[in-house]
């Protein structure tokens, strides 16, 4: 059994208490409750570097990265240092992460925010959205391409995105059947954690045109952003290289700007 199919069997326990406290209905009345969703999609689309700055307090692998995250503020440094969305980790047990900071972070800024956590359940999308979500992530490797299509639109029909994340060339063809819109690449495998910036250039052809293409983990320089943007993405996910930073704003500005 890998990490993620631990945190998978966590997050199933996790929901059914959660829907116990929170029923569906319950949050189907207050969805907008932080205002109408925003255009995710578009703001990864555009001339310059487009980035989604990723707020996340620990890893699997790595342990504490940032313990003393405030979502607010980093929400405000990354707009700062030009982010075109934001991504925030609410995964509690290994990620440490809290739903409370999608609302922080939607509230703090006007960029679109990105719910990262493993879905697995129809109710967490709707739940990502009354806590202020823009987008939701799909990890392929997690669901079939039925519950993949179905999440992708119901996401849609809230007004929300759907990032669907792939790290094989059998999940990308798993995607494209879901008629995703946009296509994560991770660079990181979630079997063991390895991080590789090649599996984004062998992926990257195998995606049509008219799909947005995110390449996701391990980009920590602007040279690794140019060669990426080179073989045909569009836009890039950093996390590691933000909340470790001394100065998360100047390093954003430093991918973004060169």
């Amino acid at each position: 059994m890998t990490i993620v199919d631990d945190i998978a069997a966590d997050v199933r326990r996790g929901l059914a208490e959660r829907k116990h406290r929170e029923p569906l209905a319950g949050l189907a009345g207050g969805l907008n409750i932080h205002g109408m969703p925003r255009d995710f999609g578009a703001a990864l689309c555009g001339d310059g570097v487009r980035l989604i700055a990723e707020m996340k307090r620990a890893s699997p692998s790595k342990g504490w990265l940032c313990p003393r995250l405030d979502a607010g503020m980093m929400a405000l440094r990354y707009a700062r240092g030009g982010a075109a969305a934001v991504s925030v980790l609410t995964e509690r047990t290994r990620f440490k992460g809290d739903r409370a900071d999608l609302t922080a972070a939607r509230l703090a800024t006007e960029l679109p925010v990105l719910c990262k956590d493993f879905i697995l359940d129809e109710y967490q999308i709707h739940e990502a959205r009354f806590w202020g979500a823009d987008a939701v992530l799909l990890i392929a490797s997690l669901l079939s391409s039925d519950e993949m299509r179905a999440f992708i639109g119901m996401a849609e029909g809230l007004g929300m995105a759907a990032l669907v994340e792939v790290h094989t060339e059998a999940e990308v063809e798993k995607a494209l059947s879901a008629k995703a819109a946009i296509v994560g690449i991770n660079n990181r495998s979630l079997a063991d954690f390895s991080v590789d910036l090649g599996t984004t250039l062998t992926l990257r052809p195998l995606i049509p045109d008219g799909i947005t293409v995110v390449s996701e983990s391990g980009i920590r320089s602007r040279a690794d952003i140019s060669a990426l943007r080179a073989a045909g993405v569009n836009a890039f996910l950093v996390g590691e290289a933000l909340v470790t930073s001394p100065d998360p704003e100047a390093r954003l500005q430093e991918l973004v700007k060169g």
